[in-house]
């Protein structure tokens, strides 16, 4: 009884859990990656419409293309932190990156209803594999090109902090919101006056918004504190908004203020349109923008 008590019967199940955790750690952040290399092309009609046409063995092609491509790039770094690239598991890793990508591309069909349960199979799969193409790529690409930039970033802004505790906690606040603005802009600034975003709202129902507004704060979240790119402990330390609640609350009203603007910008909202029509908009294109606020908040 004693040695089944001592510390050392622990041990096992301590790094059977943090194995598990380390690999959905990986798995998130390739998701991550996803959403953000594949939201963009997401927001494109014609894409919804050559996935709709394509024939089967187009469909298969594609399907083989990418996943080509997934595996050279998986050879020079794939989306885990640690990987001995031998060619059998650089040939899993890619199958893995492969079925993340369709994955995350199938949740934000499904998220738009560009898929229902009416939309044929053959509509369903064309558009489910062009979409899954971009988010496919970024799953591959996420540790190498994120990871990278922010810590040449990180090492840019450490060497020009204040001195001062309260301005180093209200100037890192700002930063971080200023992040969070620059990352919505660059995400969904050219989406903005595309035909694609009252598509999108008109044909959601109203509960369907408090769904999107969901996933976003969700994406948002997993982004910055669950998928390894920065340290949590870090950033709680960092700023006045020490919370990631806190944080993945104020970030999501900063990209639903900077998608109100660039609506209204491009004039596709104007003060004569009802306030439901407004909601519908800027809540479909919050979501692009609060994904680009996420990665630009874990660039710096």
């Amino acid at each position: 009884m004693t040695e089944l008590n001592s510390p050392r019967s622990s041990e096992p199940l301590s790094q059977s859990t943090s194995v598990w955790q380390t690999e959905l750690q990986a798995i998130l952040r390739g998701a991550a990656g996803g959403f953000l290399f594949g939201i963009p092309l997401l927001y494109t009609v014609e894409v919804w419409m050559i996935g709709s046409a394509a024939s089967s063995p187009f469909l298969l092609g594609v399907l083989g293309v990418t996943f080509v491509v997934v595996l050279l790039l998986t050879q020079v770094e794939g989306f885990r932190r640690t990987l001995t690239l031998h060619p059998l598991e650089a040939f899993l890793e890619s199958i893995e990156a492969l079925a993340i990508g369709l994955t995350c591309a199938a949740i934000s069909l499904v998220l738009l209803r560009r898929i229902t349960l009416e939309t044929p199979l053959s509509e369903t799969l064309g558009k489910l594999i062009f979409e899954g193409v971009p988010f496919s790529l970024g799953v591959t690409l996420a540790r190498t090109t994120l990871t990278q930039t922010r810590q040449r970033l990180r090492r840019r802004l450490t060497s020009t902090r204040f001195t001062a505790p309260t301005l180093f906690n209200l100037r890192d606040t700002l930063i971080d919101l200023d992040a969070t603005l620059i990352g919505a802009l660059l995400i969904a600034f050219s989406i903005a006056p595309t035909e694609e975003i009252p598509i999108l709202a008109s044909a959601l129902p109203p509960l369907w918004l408090l769904l999107i507004m969901a996933a976003s704060l969700l994406l948002s979240y997993m982004i910055v504190f669950v998928s390894g790119f920065t340290d949590r402990s870090e950033r709680q330390q960092r700023g006045l908004l020490l919370s990631p609640l806190t944080e993945t609350l104020v970030a999501y009203l900063v990209a639903l203020l900077a998608s109100a603007l660039m609506l209204a910008f491009f004039q596709q909202l104007s003060p004569a349109d009802p306030w439901s029509e407004w909601l519908g908009d800027i809540v479909v294109l919050g979501l692009p923008a609060a994904i680009g606020g996420a990665a630009g908040r874990i660039l710096i």
